[in-house]
């Protein structure tokens, strides 16, 4: 069976708390096989018989807006996917590598039209860059985010879907150790 890998929004941050061991039997509940949760912040690796991550997507947000009572938004990639995203360089290496820099990725479900992607990369400022790649919106970010103008809210908005933004060195991890 495949390996995916979903990235899901609103797990463990903003007062909803769902212990690892839970969210994987919600996984377990739909039939996957495999289940592993990688750092409590909502990253699932798991098998599947489909492998149509836009079908996986809906079915484990509709499951655990069920279990849990709000939406969970996710989103599902393949560990092919994922080296793709690991190995994208959207910006120059000594802007990527520099001490205090720090990539983010944000999983978005949808590729965004030219204009809606222009105009995300048109909120690049002095400390932030935006780059979008397909189903991914790449941060570099040049200070803490709370120095930050930008936030993920503004990005949402301003690409109009949900998204959910890990640190590159979460998604190499996750490579590293399921590839």
């Amino acid at each position: 069976m495949p390996k995916f890998i979903a990235f899901l929004r609103a797990i463990n941050v903003g007062g909803h708390v769902v212990k690892m061991d839970q969210l994987r039997q919600f996984f377990e509940a739909l039939g996957f096989a495999n289940i592993e949760t990688f750092i409590a912040s909502g990253n699932v690796i798991f098998e599947a018989k489909s492998k149509d991550t836009n079908a996986l997507q809906l079915r484990i947000e509709k499951h655990l807006h069920k279990a849990l009572g709000y939406e969970v938004v996710t989103l599902v990639r393949t560990l092919e996917e994922l080296d793709q995203i690991a190995n994208h360089r959207p910006f120059a290496e000594s802007e990527m590598n520099r001490p205090g820099n720090t990539l983010y990725v944000g999983f978005i479900a949808d590729n965004p039209a030219k204009a809606v992607s222009q105009k995300v990369e048109a909120l690049a400022t002095e400390v932030d860059d935006l780059k979008v790649a397909g189903r991914e919106v790449y941060w570099l970010l040049r200070t803490n985010f709370s120095d930050s103008k930008l936030s993920g809210a503004i990005v949402e908005r301003t690409l109009g879907m949900k998204a959910t933004f890990r640190n590159i060195n979460t998604v190499r991890r996750i490579l590293k150790k399921y590839s």
